[in-house]
């Protein structure tokens, strides 16, 4: 399929280079190959786009980013920083690349200004971070944004029409040493994503975000991180303990939320998604450079789904959502 949109896609800050191979070292095969692929913006990342189809891309700084750093004044000044470079970086690909906010979760006006201010002067697309904030002056504590005192930052997403992309980070300080320590394979994908994820996009919808501000909407990766196959049985106790919200579980996700299949490659899954959500709340995505544009891209284009299923996920659902008008369209050479 040709024109498809990505949009769960992270680049990292040159000048942090040796913090992003320490990183790369704790998961990838190839720390010197992560590297220069997530500092690179518009050399491989456009060849790749180009030989599998991909005709827009969304960026976003990589995990845990920002949401890592518990100091309120260093996490601004890094956003800002984080935030300008890449719109210049971008600007002379409109067609091609986007960029999502990144953002200092500390204070709600301050993340709501900061959104503002990238959307008017860069023309981003959204905003994407990175679950919970890190705060206190250990880091010990966690900042979640389904509180009422969040709303002036909810009602901000809405004002602009764009979306939050919710995406996790890796459990840290207490956390980390009382339940992942020992168990240091299920961090990240296999598993802790999924618990801590969960937790933060669920206490959303019980804790009122959508009953309050109705229009917001909300992207989650890898294929909603294990909710949509616990939709039932949620709903179900919701429904046993008499909780206060509006709607259905299944109704917020039909209005409020969006599923990406970012590193998610599986047509069984995204079967079951599909029949959950609908194909009509689905955004192809492909998570490089954690993933690959050859795993992601190839497994969609000859995944088994009707034309229209794929014309919606691949692409026609993003455009809609962000609003994209012209960007390449082309034929392609897959290799």
């Amino acid at each position: 399929m040709l024109g498809k949109v990505i949009l769960e896609e992270a680049f990292a800050l040159p000048r942090l280079e040796e913090k992003t191979k320490w990183w790369a070292g704790m998961f990838s095969t190839d720390a010197e190959k992560h590297t220069q692929e997530i500092q690179d913006v518009t050399d491989l990342r456009l060849k790749y786009a180009d030989n599998y189809g991909v005709g827009y891309t969304i960026l976003s700084y990589t995990a845990p980013g920002v949401q890592d750093i518990f100091a309120p004044k260093e996490a601004q000044a890094l956003a800002v920083e984080i935030n300008d470079y890449i719109a210049e970086q971008i600007k002379l690909f409109p067609d091609r690349l986007g960029a999502f906010a990144t953002l200092s979760m500390h204070d709600p006006q301050e993340a709501a200004d900061e959104l503002r201010r990238t959307v008017i002067q860069h023309g981003f697309k959204g905003a994407l971070v990175n679950d919970t904030q890190r705060a206190g002056a250990d880091g010990e504590d966690y900042i979640f944004y389904d509180q009422p005192e969040w709303d002036v930052f909810w009602q901000t997403l809405v004002d602009l029409d764009i979306p939050l992309y919710l995406h996790p980070r890796n459990p840290t300080g207490i956390v980390f040493e009382k339940l992942w320590k020992d168990r240091q394979w299920l961090i990240g994908p296999p598993l802790s994503f999924a618990v801590g994820f969960s937790l933060h996009a669920l206490g959303m919808i019980t804790n009122g975000v959508f009953d309050r501000n109705p229009k917001a909407q909300v992207i989650l990766g890898h294929l909603g991180e294990h909710i949509p196959f616990d939709m039932w049985r949620i709903n179900h106790w919701f429904e046993m303990l008499g909780l206060d919200c509006k709607k259905t579980i299944r109704r917020y996700f039909n209005e409020n939320f969006w599923v990406t299949t970012s590193g998610h490659f599986s047509t069984t899954t995204l079967n079951f998604v599909k029949d959950q959500v609908s194909s009509d709340r689905i955004l192809f995505s492909v998570d490089y450079p954690f993933e690959t544009f050859e795993d992601g891209c190839v497994w969609f284009d000859n995944a088994e789904m009707n034309t229209g299923d794929r014309l919606k996920i691949g692409r026609e659902n993003a455009k809609g959502l962000f609003k994209l008008n012209e960007y390449k369209d082309f034929d392609a050479k897959v290799i």
